[in-house]
């Protein structure tokens, strides 16, 4: 499986951090390996002193899919979920004013934190779902998919033009304003639509 995550999918969030506004998605990947297995907490990695929690609205896609036409998208997944793209921050920064690639600040072990999966069906429409996420009891980013720049439908399209999606892989649809930084003892808590699907602790 492959995780294809989506930067820069929300104007909030794009102003946070002094970015363009772009004109197609930013595209990146994080590996498998990047995945928070069997419901372990997330642990602060020793090369970063600057950790930040992206919540992010995801899907799971359930077909094999090349050139998908955004009409056909919703054919490609069954379930969604909440997800948080863990980023070194300070290590992207310096990545980024060199220049350089960021997959070092994006891509390492233990970045990818994925809720349980919640039929799509569930919810009358995945383009007006609200999600938020509360840190130590306290909302710290709140939104509304129909907020997103690019909805998952387009998403699906535009990402099978450059990769082959397969049964099993998992969009990263982009972080609304709000980020922040983690430290050892937090307690980080999803929610769709006041409906609680996770339960992450930082070490």
């Amino acid at each position: 499986m492959k995780i294809i995550c989506v930067g820069r999918n929300y104007t909030d969030h794009i102003k946070e951090l002094e970015n363009n506004k772009p004109k197609e998605p930013v595209l990146f990947l994080k590996p498998d390996s990047s995945i928070i297995l069997n419901n372990k907490p997330f642990f602060i990695p020793d090369f970063s002193q600057n950790i930040h929690y992206e919540l992010e609205l995801i899907i799971k896609i359930s077909r094999l899919g090349k050139h998908i036409q955004e009409k056909f998208s919703h054919k490609y997944y069954d379930f969604i979920g909440l997800g948080i793209d863990f980023t070194a921050r300070d290590l992207q920064s310096d990545l980024k004013s060199k220049g350089l690639p960021w997959e070092k600040s994006k891509a390492f072990d233990g970045s990818c934190f994925i809720s349980k999966w919640i039929n799509k069906s569930e919810f009358n429409d995945v383009n007006n779902l609200n999600f938020n996420l509360n840190k130590n009891g306290k909302t710290v980013q709140k939104t509304n998919s129909k907020m997103m720049l690019w909805k998952i439908d387009e998403l699906i399209s535009y990402i099978s033009t450059f990769f082959t999606l397969k049964i099993g892989d998992v969009i990263f649809t982009g972080t609304p304003a709000g980020v922040g930084k983690v430290s050892i003892g937090d307690n980080l808590e999803g929610f769709i639509e006041d409906n609680k699907i996770f339960n992450l602790n930082i070490k």
